[in-house]
């Protein structure tokens, strides 16, 4: 069996991405890699949406961008810019085919479904693949989406809508999602901040069915594609290793409050690019560590209290939209982070600190 000087298990958005990163920057052109990957084929499975503060790699695969949105609660909405920081989503399927395209041409780089098809006693080691599945009590974010067309032009597509809380909260936190990309055309979704363990939050065609019909007032539609995930609100556990560090979600770069992912990855790519000849000995990428402190408040404060998030969420809007993407984004000064913490219930937070 052949052995790689790397290997990257889980040819996801974490793993491709950084495989991408290597071999545009020509780290790979007298390194091999081996990619594991268990998939037949690539195809539009995800949609990646996130703030544009700051560059990738990927801007052709973007689907849309908006720089306006709306937040709202029930008889309340809240009109926002973000002219600087436009909002972002990345078509997977695009993604996907972009990456595979420009990694065939490389020969050094090779796919197997198995790590047991190689021999990796001295290759290092990127895993993007983790276990979290037997963590149900804990909270995630869980979502299923629906991209629809309709006959006639019902959408405003110079504006999103980030969160409306206008729907059933089942004492969790539950709100919609609709991305238009034309007047005709919108992904919807329904996303829900909870444990895994009720499966009345899971029955998502009749959700979005019911919004759908009755709060956007959309009677006629095909669905052409349809998502489904869950997103833990947690780091998973990690074992350091010799010759192997964690990557994408495995890695911590999932926001915990936001569930936001994409954009980490691709600077803990960047990070692992630009020291991959001393890979062995660098210092792990991670997201700032003020984040991890307010999150995991802000967790407890939403575990606690599912029924006043909707109104914390909208409140933390009455602040500048260029603060609060910043917070969001992991770009926040701390003079921003202290207005964003004025806004909030003050002794409800207070009280996660004991």
């Amino acid at each position: 069996m052949k052995e790689f000087d790397y290997v990257i298990i889980g040819g996801g958005c974490a793993g491709l991405s950084l495989a991408y990163e290597l071999n545009i920057h020509s780290e790979l052109s007298n390194k091999t890699l081996a990619i594991i990957e268990h998939r037949d084929e690539y195809k539009r499975d995800k949609t990646w949406s996130f703030w544009k503060v700051s560059p990738h790699n990927f801007e052709d695969c973007v689907k849309k961008n908006w720089t306006n949105f709306t937040i709202n609660i029930p008889n309340h909405t809240k009109h926002l810019e973000c002219k600087n920081t436009p909002y972002q989503t990345i078509d997977s399927g695009l993604f996907y085919e972009k990456i595979i395209n420009n990694l065939k041409q490389n020969d050094n780089i090779k796919f197997f479904k198995n790590i047991k098809d190689i021999t990796t006693e001295n290759s290092f080691i990127f895993n993007s693949v983790c276990n979290v599945t037997e963590n149900k009590n804990r909270l995630w974010q869980h979502f299923a989406g629906i991209e629809i067309e309709t006959d006639k032009k019902v959408f405003d597509d110079e504006i999103f809508n980030l969160m409306d809380f206008d729907c059933d909260q089942k004492d969790n936190v539950h709100f919609f999602y609709t991305l238009p990309y034309s007047k005709t055309e919108a992904l919807i979704e329904t996303t829900w901040i909870s444990d895994l363990n009720d499966p009345t939050l899971k029955d998502y065609d009749d959700q979005l069915k019911y919004y759908i019909e009755n709060n956007l007032r959309i009677k006629k539609y095909k669905i052409n594609y349809k998502e489904i995930g869950a997103i833990p609100l947690f780091h998973p556990k990690y074992e350091k290793k010799i010759n192997q560090i964690e990557i994408g979600t495995a890695g911590g770069m999932t926001r915990l409050s936001t569930g936001y992912t994409f954009l980490n990855i691709q600077e803990q790519s960047k990070y692992i690019r630009q020291n991959i000849k001393k890979i062995r000995k660098i210092e792990l990428f991670s997201i700032n560590k003020k984040y991890q402190f307010l999150d995991n408040i802000f967790l407890k404060v939403l575990k606690k209290n599912p029924n006043e998030m909707s109104k914390i969420f909208y409140k933390m809007f009455n602040c500048s939209p260029n603060i609060i993407i910043n917070f969001l984004s992991n770009k926040s000064k701390i003079h921003e982070d202290f207005s964003i913490i004025t806004k909030m219930p003050k002794w409800m937070f207070l009280k996660q600190l004991f």
